[in-house]
C-alpha cells in the first residue's frame, strides 16, 4: 500500500512551509490528491519534494528541477534517461559553483586586504577623508 502524508507531516519533516508545498504544487512539481480541501501526498510526492529541496540547495532553478523530474514521466526506460540527464546537469552545476567559489575566494582576499589597510591607517593616525579612496586605489 502506498503510504500517504499530510501537508503538516511534510512541512515538519522537511522544515518548509505549507506555502512552499502549495507553490510546488502550483508549479506542477508535485501533485497531491485532494479529499475535499485536504491535500494527501503520496510517496511519489515525497520523493519529488526531496529532489526539489536537494536541487534548490545546490543552486538549481525550479525550471531545471522540473526538466529533470519531467524526464521520469516522459521516458519509460526505468529512469535511465532521467539519470543521465541529471548527471549532465549536476556536472554543469558543479563547474558553475566551482567558478563562483573562486570568485568568492578572490572577494574575501580583497575585503581582508581593504580591512587591513583601513586598520593600518587607523593605527598610524592616518584616517581621513581620502582613506577609502587610497584603499581602493591600492
Amino acid at each position: 500500500m502506498n503510504r500517504t502524508f499530510t501537508i503538516r507531516q511534510l512541512t515538519k519533516e522537511f522544515d518548509v512551509t505549507a506555502r512552499t508545498l502549495r507553490f510546488y504544487e502550483d508549479e506542477g512539481l508535485i501533485a497531491p490528491e485532494r479529499r475535499g480541501q485536504t491535500r494527501i501526498y503520496g510517496s511519489r510526492d515525497r520523493a519529488r519534494i526531496i529532489l526539489i529541496l536537494r536541487g534548490r540547495r545546490v543552486g538549481f532553478s525550479l525550471a531545471e528541477i522540473r526538466e529533470i523530474l519531467d524526464l521520469y514521466d516522459t521516458h519509460h526506460d526505468g529512469g535511465v534517461t532521467q539519470t543521465l540527464h541529471a548527471r549532465r546537469k549536476f556536472e554543469e552545476q558543479l563547474h558553475k559553483l566551482e567558478r563562483q567559489k573562486v570568485d568568492i575566494e578572490d572577494s574575501l582576499v580583497e575585503l581582508k586586504r581593504a580591512i587591513g589597510a583601513i586598520d593600518d591607517a587607523i593605527a598610524h593616525g592616518k584616517l581621513g577623508p581620502t582613506t577609502l579612496h587610497q584603499v581602493a586605489a591600492e
